[in-house]
């Protein structure tokens, strides 16, 4: 009851807001759906939602099966298991904006070891000029940084199997392909279904690694679009900042 006020209270605060045309914070004028209208015919938001799931389903593709396979490259036991365990959580340590500014610096071409790599390699990578050379350090960043919770859950659930099931399965002759597809996978399914839930939704709410590299508009995820609009302190739209974050919020919420 207390996690379901406390997600629907901020939501109907929104939706408030979606349907109002706020004058002044003493008078507001309801218009319907009025701003929703406006959300459903302004391109650059359609084209930065597009963006925004585009990149979320490819940090699913890629960090999931990349935590997997970490997953089962750990340690089972011993202090070889507490060390992987120490090293693979590090990342997940660093604050988001460090991480931005981390990465900033490891793909610049001047003093950064990838960007210097990279053009060494003769290709001429820029994060700031490029819309793709953008898009692929984002998704490097947020893979970077969020692989290792993947890993993390997905020991978890790999430890959780108990040994008798490798015996009895290795006794019926089972190949390694057979036990993984057959055995694993199938007792870590619900495991990966809530780590990949929480990958896209963390992802489809990415904001401060997509507002430090993605610097050009026609570039920005949902989260920035958004924000761009409402950074205005004396002239934001606020009602179409809110319409905005309500039709946002419906694929999340789909999900759930």
């Amino acid at each position: 009851i207390c996690v379901a006020f406390s997600a629907v209270l901020p939501l109907m605060v929104v939706v408030n807001y979606s349907v109002q045309d706020i004058i002044s914070p003493e008078r507001r004028v309801f218009v319907g759906t009025e701003w929703f209208a406006a959300i459903m015919r302004d391109e650059e938001l359609h084209g930065a939602l597009w963006r925004q799931i585009t990149y979320s389903f490819a940090v699913l593709a890629v960090g999931l099966p990349l935590g997997i396979l970490l997953a089962l490259a750990m340690p089972a036991q011993g202090w070889k298991s507490s060390a992987a365990l120490v090293i693979v959580s590090l990342s997940l340590l660093i604050p988001w904006n460090v991480v931005g500014t981390i990465w900033q610096i490891f793909g610049r071409t001047d003093i950064g070891l990838m960007g210097a790599a990279l053009l060494g390699m003769g290709i001429d990578f820029s994060y700031t000029g490029n819309p793709v050379h953008a898009w692929l350090t984002v998704l490097l960043m947020d893979v970077w940084h969020w692989t290792p919770l993947v890993a993390l859950l997905g020991y978890a659930g790999l430890r959780s199997i108990p040994d008798a099931y490798y015996q009895a399965a290795k006794i019926d002759g089972a190949t390694h392909a057979q036990i993984f597809w057959g055995m694993i996978m199938r007792l870590v399914t619900p495991i990966l279904a809530v780590v990949g839930l929480l990958s896209f939704v963390g992802s489809y709410g990415e904001f401060i690694l997509a507002r430090i590299v993605l610097a050009r508009p026609e570039n920005y995820t949902l989260a920035v679009g958004l924000y761009v609009w409402g950074s205005d302190e004396r002239n934001a739209p606020w009602s179409l900042f809110a319409a905005g974050g309500v039709l946002a919020a419906i694929p999340i919420i789909a999900l759930f």
